[in-house]
């Protein structure tokens, strides 16, 4: 499909510099884009690309001064990366618009119930009492378990596991791998050493506007919700124990992992492999810092970094201090040199 850019700007909210007439077919890097294609200019390191790139529009931001003239026709708009995912989003749904219908084979329980325009692809699998929204894609080989409720709008990408009694809400987005609703990790001790294994009886619970990377896990509640809250983004291969709660619109990166029942709060961003204890809450607008060990609760708006991890600028200055320490040592040496010579000139004196 071919799209002019004046329709293009008008998606956005964008200002015309150029031919509004050339139309693009898909979308490339500014330093590869060809002809036909439609690129953005955020970052002003590839600023050199913008006055080479063969792109025929390019989305930028309206206070980026020109040093040279473009070739390209300009789509100027308050922000360009916002502007430019907006787009991406838009071209996703046209493509995903077309996937509709039930492919076979499929297993559909007798009680299970599914809106309008939905897609469902082969060897999928929908339990008892099952329920899915209008408009949602669920890929090949999607397990949804007995009860499962699943909104509108979403995606199940390939291999996406829900189990029993899980429900995810509206324009939720889960990528190929996730297991929603596995058992929570919990065993009792007993007396000869052994482990009994405690059931996990209660449910995940994901809101609206959630999106959940590939390979992530979340682990049902031992009794209750585990609880995704709304406008929430997992990245990949991460772990969530049994009754954690993520807050609104807090985001996680690749390879965290947080234990059982602790509580995070809304904007929280939590970076690469940090692992979080259970039964402690961070507050909202928390930060912690990648590969961080959090073994206390966290106070709202407070960053911190290190394992154990404390606080950030606290963590900064420790840093710049052990950085000296080879120096200081030198100076320490010299001033015990100082003093002896001092000592040695008292004495002989």
């Amino acid at each position: 499909m071919q799209f002019p850019a004046a329709q293009i700007a008008l998606l956005v909210n964008g200002k015309i510099e150029g031919d509004g007439t050339v139309t693009v077919d898909s979308f490339g890097k500014i330093e590869e884009a060809g002809e036909g294609q439609l690129s953005f200019f955020a970052n002003p390191k590839y600023e050199e690309y913008l006055y080479s790139t063969k792109a025929s529009v390019i989305i930028i931001s309206e206070g980026f001064e020109l040093k040279h003239p473009v070739k390209a026709t300009l789509i100027r708009v308050p922000d360009a990366y916002s502007a430019f995912a907006t787009l991406l989003s838009k071209y996703q749904e046209i493509k995903q618009q077309s996937l509709a219908g039930i492919q076979q084979p499929v297993y559909i329980a007798p009680t299970a119930s599914y809106g309008e325009q939905v897609f469902i692809g082969a060897f999928a699998y929908l339990g008892g009492q099952v329920k899915v929204g209008n408009q949602t894609k669920i890929y090949p080989n999607v397990y949804l378990g007995d009860n499962v409720v699943v909104g509108d709008n979403c995606v199940l990408h390939p291999g996406v596991k829900i189990y029993n009694d899980c429900v995810i809400g509206n324009n939720v987005i889960i990528h190929g791998g996730t297991i929603i609703g596995s058992d929570g990790f919990g065993f009792a001790p007993q007396a000869d050493g052994s482990f009994k294994k405690v059931p996990q009886i209660g449910n995940v619970v994901v809101e609206d506007n959630v999106e959940i990377g590939s390979n992530t896990t979340i682990d049902r509640a031992t009794i209750g919700s585990t609880i995704i809250k709304s406008g929430a983004k997992l990245d990949n291969l991460i772990q969530v124990a049994h009754n954690v709660e993520i807050g609104h619109s807090t985001v996680i990166a690749a390879q965290a992992g947080i234990s059982g029942s602790t509580k995070i709060g809304n904007g929280v961003m939590i970076g690469g492999q940090a692992g979080i204890v259970g039964h402690i809450h961070l507050g909202d607008g928390a930060k912690v810092n990648a590969q961080s060990g959090v073994s206390k609760s966290i106070d709202p708006g407070k960053a911190v970094t290190g394992s154990p991890a404390y606080d950030y600028t606290a963590a900064l200055r420790s840093q710049a201090v052990s950085r000296k320490l080879p120096d200081l040592e030198k100076k320490i040496k010299e001033l015990e040199a100082l003093v002896k010579q001092l000592m040695t000139e008292k004495t002989s004196s």
